[in-house]
């Protein structure tokens, strides 16, 4: 696994080097604190990072909820990411990317019993009185 380097000071105070574990997990978190959306399962979990000389690019693959603003899912997914990554690492973070991968519906709700059999007994109240 890559590292990362931030060396604003490296003459005064020496360097700080993160694992690219540790950012990869940082944007994961932040990913999961928009509510709506997962991150895509699998090894990387659907992110992508690329330290360039003007800052981090990170490439986002998601799952929205149906019923959800996906536009409003991305861009909130955007700043999340920024701003956790920006706070926690002091690096800057030039572009994220959000790619959506799927949408997940709700199950549909089974047939309740209950309401089964109060219906056969309305059916066999109606069919006695005629």
């Amino acid at each position: 696994m890559s590292n990362f380097r931030f060396s604003p000071n490296d003459k005064q105070n020496g360097k700080v080097v993160y694992n690219a574990g540790i950012v990869n997990g940082i944007v994961a978190l932040a990913v999961e604190e928009v509510e709506g959306t997962t991150l895509v399962s699998g090894k990387k979990r659907g992110i992508s990072l690329f330290l360039e000389k003007d800052g981090i690019y990170a490439d986002v693959s998601v799952i929205v909820k149906y019923g959800y603003n996906v536009p409003e899912l991305a861009y909130r997914i955007q700043q999340s990411v920024k701003q956790n990554v920006e706070t926690m690492t002091r690096y800057r973070v030039a572009k994220v990317d959000v790619h959506i991968q799927d949408v997940v519906f709700p199950a549909p709700e089974p047939a309740s019993a209950e309401g089964t059999e109060e219906e056969n007994e309305a059916d066999d109240s109606d069919s006695g009185e005629a």
